[in-house]
């Protein structure tokens, strides 16, 4: 079997090491309700978050197959072009943890890829229509279902166990809230996993050492342990920002929004949108805390997350750009 080059191994090492930096910082979706609720503490709910990550692999792989093949032309992708996507990508990840505002990891690759296929090789390269309908469309709708689904779960809920105790209520939603928070887990690495995979395996068939795109085994699973560690240790910052920052929570709100963004999520997978868990899950939050009254969400942190998601694709693209032209002049 022929020897894969030297930066192509560098690349997809550095793509595992994104995955990973994915699960660090996005632990906070899927453990930050659970927490806010005390049902578990920290590190009960990041070892189920991390079990349900690696769970998400049966999932498919169309998200995989939207990173790899629908947002920039095959042909302009090497090690080179992917390693600059990444380091731009993660500069801003870093930005974003710094000042622990969740960030969409989705959203950092599709505008890593634009911004250095843009400097690699012109707009012309850029699938700008797939971008509006698989990456925009559902950026800006996923929160939105994602609220209306939390709100209207959370309104049935309070109505059906109206003449029930708090401390009733809150026994019987504490068990059902580990169920939704590994549901959630695993839409989420679903979704996340996969854009790695997605990168891997572009890479895989550029080079040639796979004739079409079909995900290896070993990329799938390598991809989901990465995401799957990375859970494990955990992005406690962001945790703090997602599980009092933005409303504060009883067990049976974290199970409706838990439920609400893992419904949205589990869809988007199938469909090969790659969304950001963290619209999904802060959308549900927010909607569950406006059942109470609007006035229990609070809008000053929630609009600066929205400034962080409308800044992650421009920001992402720009850093990633000069990131290619650096690389490009040195290698």
């Amino acid at each position: 079997m022929t020897s894969m080059p030297t930066l192509l191994v560098f690349a997809i090492i550095l793509s595992l090491v994104f995955a990973f930096w994915n699960g660090f910082t996005d632990a906070a979706n899927a453990i930050s309700t659970i927490v806010a609720t005390r049902v578990l503490t920290p590190i009960k709910a990041v070892i189920i978050a991390a079990l349900g990550n690696f769970t998400g692999l049966v999932f498919g792989t169309a998200v995989a197959e939207t990173i790899g093949k629908g947002i920039v032309e095959g042909r302009i992708i090497d090690a080179k072009f992917i390693i600059a996507v990444l380091v731009g990508g993660m500069t801003w990840d870093i930005i974003t943890w710094f000042f622990a505002l969740p960030c969409s990891e989705s959203h950092v690759l599709v505008g890593g890829l634009i911004g250095a296929g843009l400097v690699a090789a012109g707009v012309g390269v850029v699938k700008l229509e797939a971008i509006i309908n698989k990456v925009v469309v559902p950026m800006i709708t996923s929160p939105v279902i994602a609220f209306i689904f939390a709100f209207l779960l959370t309104s049935l809920v309070v109505r059906l166990f109206v003449h029930f105790s708090q401390e009733k209520t809150n026994f019987y939603f504490r068990k059902l809230q580990i169920i939704s928070s590994f549901f959630l887990s695993v839409t989420h690495g679903a979704n996340d996993a996969q854009k790695v995979m997605g990168i891997i395996t572009v890479l895989l068939v550029q080079y040639g050492f796979l004739t079409d795109f079909n995900v290896p085994l070993w990329a799938m699973l390598a991809s989901y342990l990465a995401i799957s560690f990375g859970t494990l240790f955990g992005g406690w910052r962001i945790v703090r920002t997602m599980a009092s920052r933005i409303t504060k929570l009883r067990p049976y709100q974290g199970f409706c929004a838990e439920t609400g963004g893992a419904l949205v999520l589990i869809g988007t997978a199938l469909a090969g949108f790659p969304v950001s868990t963290t619209h999904a899950i802060s959308g549900s939050i927010m909607g569950v805390g406006a059942v109470r009254r609007f006035s229990a969400v609070r809008w000053v942190m929630a609009r600066k997350i929205v400034y962080a998601w409308i800044l992650t694709m421009p920001a992402s693209a720009l850093f990633s750009a000069i990131a290619y032209f650096l690389i490009d002049k040195i290698i």
